[in-house]
This record gives C-alpha cells, structure tokens and sequence, in this order.
C-alpha cells in the first residue's frame, strides 16, 4: 500500500486523460469528480476508475470532446444532450445549469440524456449545497439490484443523493444506493480476494451470497423499499429521458468499450433560503446537526449523520494522503507506459 497526496493524484490524472484525448473541460470535471471521492474515502467510486474510463474514452464509448446540447424546455426545467461524454462533465454541466435557473426561479432541474457513468453522484449536490443550494441528483445504471421477489436483476443500482448547506463545516450529504452494497464496492472485495462481511448479493439462482466471485446481483436494502426506490429512479432518468431502461441498459464492464451506454441523470436545484434567509437555513441545519451528534449511543457506537465518516477521512488523507494498492499502482504504471506520461505518484 502506498500513500499518495492529492495534488499529485490531480496532476497525474489530468496527464492521463489529455493524452486519452480529452479536453481540459472534460478532463477536470473527471479528475475532480475521481480524485475528491476518492479523497473522501469512498474508493469504490474514486481514483481506482480511472483506468476503466481512459480505456472507454481510448476505445469509443465515452466521448472526450463532447458538442452538449441544452434545451430550456420551460423557464425552471431544461434538457441536456451531453452527447456520450464522461458522466462527471455531464454532471457539473448540468448543476451548473439548474443552479442558474434556481438562482432565477427558485428551483431548477435537468434531465441528462446519453450519458455515461457519473461516478459519486455526491460531487454535484456537494458543489451546489457549497454554494448555498439544496441539491438532488439520481442516475440509472445497469441491472444489478436483485428484484424484490425475483431471481435477477432488473434495475440498476440507482443512487439518491441529496446535498444541503451548514453553518460551520462541509454540507449535509447523502449519498445511497438502494442496495446493501454498491456493485462497485463489491468488486473492491473481489480485487482483494475478500469475502463481503454479510450475505449481501445473490448468485445466478438469486440465493444470498457473501461470495463476490458467485455475485450476480446485489441485495434491495429494506427488501421492498429499495426495489421501489431503484425503480422511481429509472423513472426519473431512463423513463423521463427516453434513453434506455431496465435490463436494456450495457453493462459497465462487461460491455464491448465502444458501445455507449447512453445512461440517464436527473438534477433538481432549489434555493436553500426559498423559506428563510440562507444563514437561518444554514444554522438550523448546524443545530439539527449538532443535537444528533449528542444523541445517547450505544455502548462502543457514535450516532452520526451521513456525510459524517467522509468528512472525517478527508481531514486525515489530507494530511497522509490517499491509500493507493498494488494492483491499481500497477495500472497506473501501464496506463503511464501506453501514454508516454512520466509516473510521478
């Protein structure tokens, strides 16, 4: 395990895509989106993509120079075309937009069209939350969130994620898929050879497994509830979009590179002070904050809020840096040979 700082894991990333072709625009929407989540310590969705990604741009499915195009359907709604580019460009693009029409309107939303995966959906809401907005976003993903009564997999595994503003530290952040686990989580334990600490996926037969290599599927969390909250996002994105749905949708990984996936996002954007002015929001959201960290806890546990453990490892990987392993370092030396880029981290 080697301990890498974030400056150089930015600087190393924004090498390796501009040599996978991408513009500077696209390139730092991708390296933000990696690096920062991975900063947070949510490495299953971070740095560890960013080989996937180049080879998806190199090979045809993602495209590196995208021609968006954005529709204001209605004075607080508008449509974005991101022309099958990296799902983070697609995404800061598309906050941006609603942001201004909540700034305008009070509220602003977007729908993505052909798209592709955006990785942590938190990097949007957190950019708006930091700018004094309440932030949802959903995507639609593949089939791998095991029906609820079924033995395979519909839906994806659909994230809601939610962003508002505080007084005195980082943004309240949810940030969920509807699974007990995120197939990209799983597949960290599969790199490490490790067994998942419960029986949350399912094999082919849809029997609960704790074996990734036997994974198929993932588990619904609250069984009914997270089947229902992957399916009000396919409506959001895929259904609302018109781009592909269901078991329709490629596979991430399985799918030849350069086939798009043409995913789907959704963006809604309102402003916090919409009732109140924003530094009332902002301190009450601070005190509701404040009182459930003080809330009685069991013996050995600390009653926390969500966003609470990122915020915390971010602190202590800006001092020690980032855990890279072995076997993503070894990527990161080929994929720094294949593009002449001098491997400086």
């Amino acid at each position: 395990m080697k301990y890498i700082h974030y400056g150089p894991l930015i600087d190393f990333h924004r090498e390796i895509l501009a040599k996978a072709g991408l513009d500077s625009e696209t390139s730092d929407a991708v390296t933000t989106g990696l690096c920062e989540t991975s900063l947070r310590g949510v490495d299953s969705h971070g740095i560890r993509l960013l080989p996937h990604y180049t080879r998806s741009a190199l090979s045809g499915r993602k495209n590196p120079k995208p021609n968006y195009n954005f529709t204001q359907k209605f004075p607080a709604f508008g449509a974005l075309d991101a022309d099958n580019t990296f799902g983070h460009a697609a995404g800061f693009k598309a906050i941006g937009y609603a942001m201004g029409m909540a700034k305008d309107f009070g509220i602003g939303a977007v729908a993505v069209s052909n798209s592709t995966h955006p990785g942590a959906m938190a990097s949007f809401v957190l950019k708006a939350a930091r700018d004094g907005y309440v932030a949802f976003a959903f995507t639609n993903a593949d089939a791998l969130l095991r029906s609820h009564g079924g033995t395979r997999a519909y839906f994806g595994t659909n994230p809601t994620c939610f962003a508002a503003p505080r007084k005195e530290e980082e943004p309240f952040c949810l940030d969920m898929a509807p699974t007990i686990f995120s197939w990209n989580k799983l597949l960290t334990y599969r790199e490490k050879g490790e067994m998942l600490p419960g029986k949350y996926a399912a094999d082919e037969n849809g029997i609960p497994t704790s074996d990734p290599d036997l994974a198929r599927s993932i588990l619904p969390i609250g069984t009914y509830k997270g089947f229902g909250l992957a399916a009000m996002g396919e409506v959001l994105c895929g259904v609302l979009t018109g781009m592909l749905f269901g078991r329709s949708i490629p596979a991430m990984f399985t799918t030849a590179m350069n086939q798009p996936r043409h995913l789907a996002q959704f963006y809604l954007v309102m402003r916090a002070d919409i009732c109140q002015p924003l530094s009332d929001f902002e301190e009450r959201l601070q005190q509701m904050t404040d009182e459930v960290r003080l809330e009685p806890n069991l013996d050995g546990e600390r009653v926390l809020l969500a966003n609470d453990p990122q915020i915390e490892e971010a602190q202590r990987r800006k001092v020690k840096g980032i855990p890279v392993g072995e076997n993503l370092l070894e990527e990161f030396r080929k994929l720094a040979n294949e593009l002449d880029v001098e491997m400086r981290v």
